[in-house]
């Protein structure tokens, strides 16, 4: 068990009631709510075309790419430029792209490789927003703050992902183009959000001049500090194992004998825990041995997933991602505090880039990787390989990295700009 420090009555106010905080709390909420109920439009439509578990995999897969390809850009212009134009910028074009599936599927021209292509423009705009977001959160609140504003902001993006898979699958009924446009007008209430979003300090600008090494800065700084590289690489092959979400599709349908509101309530479930979860964490940060806390975490999350992967109960299944969505919410609110904490305020963009494409494997290539090993062995093989595979490497990372480990506080280290 870790040990919390008391939070002072005040203290979760005094951020929450924060007007620039609120305004990047909506914003985070609607873009989150915009990408889960298009995430649930598509996973649902290319199934109905294709009844094929391999094209689910297939989505992850493509999403996934652009982050990897614009990597060393898209950190490099969250450092160089504001942070503010960046963000709306890309939630403009999202919801451009999301009308745009509406469109082709309100006249029927929509089939598997329009789909492909809209999910590769899609995340294309997410590799540019998500590490920009992430690095503008340090500029609205105060260093001391940023521990519950990271857990706050957190429970913006569970809230969402609670509600944008039930709202999806609900909507769904009426067909995907009203899901999609849904996810449009989200889009655009975000980016509005944003553009007013006013900064409690100007956040440090990289000046250098474009060079190998201040392109590859964020590798080199999180090659270079054993406990972020062991915190961000737990995070992507543990869940990269353990993710379950693409095959959320064939559970609900071949397995739990349930339509697109199972759909929803499955993909929302893991959300709930995590919710839960974050708000005990805005009123009962972390205080004592972190690291230890952060390994049990994913463990636990191993487990939940084998649970999940057996069950053939709705009731049970959901169950056992509340218990996997708590758990990784303890990993990722270690991890994005760690991030935050440990780099300079004008390296956060370029290590934030990093960090998102471990986010990215963990979650659209271990889509892949589940779509695939689910074509090979049965969903019910592939998740519960992937649980078993997550427990060893936990086991494996204590021993990798024993710095992170043996953290203790999470304000051990500062980082200073340079």
């Amino acid at each position: 068990m870790s040990t919390v420090a008391p939070l002072p009555a005040d203290a979760p106010e005094s951020v929450s009631r924060d007007p620039a905080f609120r305004h990047y709390w909506f914003a985070r909420l609607c873009t989150t709510i915009g990408y889960q109920i298009f995430t649930v439009a598509v996973g649902w439509q290319m199934y109905d075309l294709t009844r094929d578990a391999f094209m689910l995999g297939m989505v992850g897969l493509v999403q996934f790419l652009p982050s990897i390809v614009l990597i060393l850009m898209s950190g490099h212009v969250a450092d160089r430029f504001d942070r503010r134009v960046i963000v709306r910028t890309c939630q403009g074009l999202e919801a451009v792209l999301a009308i745009s599936m509406a469109l082709a599927s309100f006249t029927g021209w929509i089939n598997r490789d329009y789909i492909f292509v809209f999910v590769a423009l899609m995340g294309a705009c997410r590799a540019f927003e998500t590490p920009t977001l992430q690095a503008l959160l340090p500029s609205v609140v105060t260093p001391k703050a940023l521990p519950r504003a990271i857990a706050l902001a957190s429970s913006a993006a569970q809230t969402a992902i609670i509600i944008g898979p039930a709202l999806g699958g609900f909507a769904y009924v009426a067909g995907p183009g009203v899901v999609y446009s849904i996810a449009g007008v989200l889009f655009a209430i975000a980016a509005v959000l944003v553009a007013s979003l006013k900064l409690r300090q100007p956040a440090a600008r990289l000046t250098a001049p474009v060079s190998i090494k201040t392109v590859f800065a964020g590798f080199t700084y999180i090659r270079s500090h054993p406990i972020l590289l062991g915190a961000v690489s737990l995070d992507m092959f543990a869940v990269l194992l353990g993710g379950a979400t693409a095959l959320l599709p064939i559970y609900a349908r071949d397995i739990l004998h349930t339509g697109p509101w199972g759909l929803g309530l499955l993909r929302s479930s893991p959300a709930i825990g995590a919710l839960v979860m974050a708000l005990w964490l805005s009123r009962h940060p972390l205080n004592r041995r972190v690291g230890r806390v952060m390994f049990g975490a994913v463990a636990l999350f191993g487990a939940a997933t084998m649970v999940f992967g057996i069950s053939q109960w709705l009731p049970l299944s959901m169950g056992a991602l509340v218990v996997l969505g708590a758990s990784d919410m303890i990993s990722v609110v270690v991890r994005q505090t760690l991030v935050q904490l440990d780099t300079p305020d004008d390296m956060r963009g370029r290590v934030g880039a990093v960090n998102s494409v471990f986010i990215g494997a963990s979650n659209q290539l271990g889509e892949f990787e589940s779509g695939v090993t689910a074509a090979w062995l049965g969903p019910v093989g592939a998740v519960l390989l992937g649980g078993i595979g997550t427990i060893l490497v936990v086991g494996a990372w204590m021993r990798l990295f024993p710095a992170l480990a043996s953290r203790d506080r999470l304000h051990e280290h500062v980082g200073v700009a340079r």
